[in-house]
């Protein structure tokens, strides 16, 4: 795993979503009451990019479709065999680093 710095704190208001990029890989944040939660950003269904979804809580919804997923765990509440990939985040100091896996 490499930490990788994607957004300032400051980028992500509690209650948002962002789409960033960590080394080729897009990433999915989210501020649930000050915890920041990282996705892959993209939704299994159609492909559709989950850090422009809504947040209510810790469930996002896709904007494409209406797909939804716990922030915390990637899965889908509905049915939790469908799932997307979950990344480890630090938060150190002001900036935000995404745990990626590495090939």
């Amino acid at each position: 795993m490499k930490l990788i710095p994607v957004a300032k704190v400051t980028d992500l208001e509690p209650g948002s979503c962002l789409s960033v990029e960590a080394e080729g890989v897009a990433v999915a944040l989210f501020n649930v009451n000050g915890a920041i939660y990282a996705l892959d950003n993209t939704c299994p269904h159609a492909g559709g990019p989950l850090g422009e979804g809504t947040l209510s809580g810790e469930i996002v919804e896709c904007p494409w479709h209406g797909w939804r997923y716990n922030v915390r765990t990637g899965e889908k509440p509905e049915n939790k065999e469908i799932k997307v990939a979950c990344y480890a985040v630090r938060v150190e100091g002001d900036v935000i680093k995404v745990a990626i896996p590495t090939e």
